[in-house]
């Protein structure tokens, strides 16, 4: 089920009442996609909305296949109970993460579903090209399914790098030596649906913002571990800090150790030069590991050289995150990738290295947790990027869209 690359519609056109309408159609998807299955009357009441307004809205959603109805469980209170209403999970998204060592592609539903993970080993560090080949070459081994259980509305691109989103240029990833590299128009082409990309540590502090650790959470500090090397994303007073240019906070290269190691950026002792998943692997005696391979590891290994290295690599990333709370002042630091791995290994070491390093009265109240939702994070992250439109608009972009509707399970 194929979506033709474009734009949605301006939700600016059309009469008062039509804006009105698709308003409150965003309104009713966003909050069934972000806060789960909920019954008519509580959607009465989140909205503000009448109830024969909050019927039509949801009528038109079924309609158009992105939601659907069950009836609730007995409750033993008097009168009708509301039926549930239920964002459709098999409306989904493309996403896509590559990286040095291997390229993860997943099928992510509304609501965060995630449907289905692929691991793509590959033999060296992956060019632009060759990431849109071997994620083409996937999805066609899918095509069969994709279109027998689900609508596909986009695909979303998490980068280890300095992205352009405006333009879906890659405009630097160093570790995978890629330089201004146009990769979302010719993913779109490629795939036959839109394309979208964004750096890969802001999609994760949305994904976990959404659905994990930091729901609710209005001051919190991201950083993502992997074999790229450390990104990072800040929420600020609930806003994402993204910079002039869209390429803020690189927390990867706040320095934490002046005799280190020198870093690409032309630094020494950069944090994720001390704190390396690379590092990790040598120990291991590994070339590249998916993550939940890595977990199953370091959960079980007894091996004193394994630990001392877990320990070394701790005690640099308490020195980042001090200086990330002096800076940021955030309630919650969410570790994800490896760096979530590691501290699940000690935390109290993290804890109290933390605590030994900072600014004693900054630092008091704030809580270190691993992400949440652990290896699905960044997929959930990017396929909220390709959602986007659809979220925005929900009738507006899916108006170009085939009419066969995806099935609800």
């Amino acid at each position: 089920m194929r979506v033709t690359p474009g734009s949605a519609p301006s939700l600016a056109g059309g009469s008062p009442n039509d804006r009105i309408r698709r308003n409150n159609l965003r309104t009713l998807l966003s909050i069934l996609h972000h806060g789960g299955v909920r019954s008519r009357a509580e959607l009465t009441r989140l909205t503000g909305l009448n109830r024969s307004t909050i019927g039509a809205l949801v009528g038109e959603l079924i309609a158009l296949g992105l939601a659907y109805e069950t009836e609730p469980s007995e409750t033993g209170s008097v009168g009708r109970p509301s039926p549930l209403v239920h964002a459709n999970e098999n409306v989904v998204a493309l996403a896509v993460n590559p990286d040095v060592d291997a390229i993860i592609i997943g099928v992510v539903g509304l609501g965060g579903v995630v449907h289905k993970r692929v691991r793509f080993q590959t033999t060296g560090v992956p060019t632009a090209k060759e990431t849109i080949n071997i994620v083409s070459a996937i999805v066609d081994g899918m095509r069969g399914e994709l279109d027998e259980k689900y609508r596909v509305v986009g695909v979303g691109l998490a980068v280890p790098g300095l992205v352009t989103a405006e333009e879906g240029v890659i405009a630097l990833a160093p570790h995978l030596e890629w330089r201004d590299e146009p990769l979302a128009g010719p993913m779109a082409a490629a795939l036959g649906y839109p394309a979208h990309a964004a750096n890969d540590a802001n999609l994760g502090i949305v994904a976990e913002r959404l659905w994990g650790i930091g729901r609710g959470v209005q001051n919190m500090v991201y950083l993502n571990g992997s074999t790229s090397g450390i990104g990072g994303g800040v929420i600020v007073d609930g806003h994402a800090l993204s910079g002039a240019r869209g390429f803020a906070a690189e927390l990867g290269h706040t320095s934490v150790h002046t005799g280190g190691r020198a870093c690409f950026c032309g630094r020494t002792g950069c944090l994720e030069t001390e704190v390396s998943l690379v590092r990790l692997l040598a120990v291991l005696g590994r070339d590249s590991i998916d993550a939940d391979e890595l977990e199953q590891i370091i959960s079980s290994s007894d091996d004193p050289e394994v630990h001392d290295e877990i320990e070394r690599q701790l005690d640099r990333l308490a020195l980042g995150i001090s200086n990330l709370i002096s800076v940021f002042d955030p309630e919650l630091i969410v570790l994800g990738g490896f760096l979530g791995t590691m501290f699940s290994a000690d935390p109290e070491r993290l804890r109290q290295r933390v605590a030994r390093a900072s600014f004693t009265r900054l630092a008091e109240g704030v809580r270190i947790e691993r992400a949440e939702l652990r290896s699905r994070q960044l997929l959930i992250g990017a396929a909220e990027l390709a959602f986007g439109p659809l979220l925005d608009d929900p009738a507006g972009s899916l108006a170009a869209a085939p009419t066969a509707r995806a099935s609800a399970v």
